[in-house]
């Protein structure tokens, strides 16, 4: 059985404008020496929590993302913040770029449900790639955000936050990926009906390795892999590869599933894959090994390492717990939080169980 990591949060930043508990939505982990990082779904901040003698993690404050970047709609609209990860003194973070589709509401009349499900909406924070200096306090150990800093072994070098160019209605990932052959014909698909919907972010020095929880073609998932560079300030932008394009596509045999999240240990590549529609299914880690290759990639089913599957709601906790957020805990331990979580994951008030997963 894995064990249990308890993560507190402050009551008075636990809700978000509508009421939600960030414990109920969480999509990324990210841990950084004593400190954990995390984000809900349905917010323009990330949070931190810190280590304590106990062995919980408390402490929680929250970071307003509008005080570091040029976020095109304000706290008007959700990031949906889908993967984090941190390199050279930057932490990276991705949105998820996905459409959505309107919910059926049951008050509603027939023909009302009916109109709402042909609505399909864009939130313009969505459409985020971005950098932000991150540095540890040496007295206080914690990790901390910074718009502009200096750099800590390079005098003179200042570290900025800055992201992708880009704009209201997409970035300049997504206005390539319109026209790939492969994504290209789901960009106008929401998420949930197996669209485009970025899910995971991991980093090998400059490669960004982006998970795609959607589209999965003919039992196929995809992960895309950039590199960027600082065009005016504040701003990046796509560099270009060895391919002699402006990104990489690797393609992955996960039987049906999406990816939800990467994280990178050593040479290998640790995935967490669950289905791409909002239902019940299986959940597994996978283990594709020896992955910094220069090429593109095509990887069988036999090459990649199965570790084992997620618990995830089925029967009478149908929607619930669903694993979202991978995290490299220690050399030891993978650490999975969830969105949705059930009541057995939430033992106290504005607390909620994460598991770790022995490697």
């Amino acid at each position: 059985m894995n064990d249990k990591v308890i993560l507190h949060f402050d009551p008075e930043l636990a809700l978000n404008s509508a009421g939600k508990h960030v414990r109920d939505g969480l999509s990324t982990v990210l841990r950084t020496g004593d400190d954990l990082w995390l984000s809900c779904d349905e917010r323009v901040s990330i949070e931190r929590l810190t280590l304590q003698p106990d062995g919980t993690f408390a402490g929680h404050k929250s970071f307003d993302l509008n005080e570091y970047l040029e976020l095109p709609d304000k706290d008007k609209s959700e990031i949906d913040i889908e993967g984090m990860g941190m390199a050279d003194h930057y932490l990276w973070l991705v949105g998820s770029h996905s459409l959505k589709r309107k919910k059926p509401k049951r008050h509603l009349s027939a023909q009302e449900q009916i109109k709402r499900l042909a609505k399909v909406k864009a939130d313009p924070n969505r459409y985020l790639l971005a950098r932000i200096p991150i540095l540890q306090d040496k007295k206080t150990g914690r990790y901390t955000l910074h718009k502009t800093c200096q750099h800590p072994d390079k005098p003179g070098h200042m570290l900025r936050a800055a992201q992708l160019g880009g704009d209201k209605n997409g970035s300049m990932l997504s206005e390539l990926l319109r026209e790939d052959e492969h994504i290209g014909p789901f960009m106008h698909i929401p998420g949930k009906d197996n669209g485009f919907d970025i899910e995971g972010l991991a980093l090998a020095g400059k490669r960004l390795f982006i998970g795609l929880r959607g589209p999965v073609l003919r039992s196929w998932a995809m992960i895309l892999e950039v590199e960027t560079e600082d065009d005016v300030p504040g701003r990046l932008r796509l560099k270009q590869l060895a391919n002699n394009r402006l990104y990489k596509k690797h393609f992955l045999q996960l039987w049906g599933k999406g990816i939800r999240e990467l994280r990178i240990l050593g040479q290998d590549l640790y995935i967490l894959a669950g289905p791409t529609m909002d239902l019940d299914g299986v959940i597994a880690i996978y283990r594709w090994p020896n992955v910094l290759s220069d090429q593109e990639q095509v990887v069988h089913g036999e090459e990649l390492e199965r570790l084992c599957e997620v618990p995830h709601g089925t029967g009478a906790t149908s929607g619930k717990d669903k694993a979202e957020g991978l995290g490299i805990y220690d050399e030891q331990h993978l650490m999975v939080v969830f969105d949705s979580p059930t009541g057995a994951r939430k033992p106290a008030e504005n607390t909620v169980l994460a598991d770790l997963v022995k490697l």
